[in-house]
């Protein structure tokens, strides 16, 4: 049988793969390069539009917090005594949404310790999970039970060796 040749140069002795290993640490570092001026590129292309958009957002909040105090000043005549929720202009609309509620807790221990003393336990909710690190620390022990499967894999890792820049102070 015929083996397909390798779409990809392999190295052909021990030098030229170190050879190789330098180049990838080249390459990374290069690609590192590029994305930190690709960034540098994008933080100054952000800021400018930024800076060029906060008049507008300014000039938004404003106009928009003078529609909402003229419209609760006229909300009776705009919902019909409450009867909707919405109003249309001829420039668009205007809605009133209430939102659902939400609980808001602050000390979550001190919350659950009151609820049980006062037996509110419904307002407790008991979560069962598997415990993943205990089958990994006796992997003999669930190895028969269904639908549990531990799987270990290799990854192949190349690290160039290259330096880092140190803080001079």
């Amino acid at each position: 049988m015929k083996a397909d040749a390798a779409q990809f140069p392999v190295p052909q002795s021990r030098d030229e793969v170190n050879e190789a290993i330098a180049r990838i640490g080249l390459l990374q570092r290069e690609r590192a390069r590029m994305q930190a001026d690709m960034n540098d590129e994008l933080a100054k292309v952000r800021l400018r539009f930024e800076e060029a958009a906060t008049p507008l957002s300014e000039q938004l909040a404003e106009l928009t917090q003078g529609v909402h105090t003229w419209c609760e000043a006229h909300r009776s005549e705009l919902t019909k005594n409450g009867k909707t929720k919405f109003y249309d202009f001829a420039a668009g609309e205007i809605k009133w949404r209430m939102r659902p509620p939400r609980v808001t807790l602050q000390s979550i221990e001190n919350v659950l310790e009151t609820l049980k003393r006062l037996g509110l336990t419904r307002f407790i909710r008991v979560k069962e999970q598997l415990n993943k690190e205990a089958m990994l620390a006796e992997p003999d022990v669930v190895s028969g039970v269904a639908g549990v499967k531990i799987e270990q894999s290799e990854d192949f890792v190349i690290v160039p060796f290259g330096s880092k820049l140190e803080e001079v102070a």
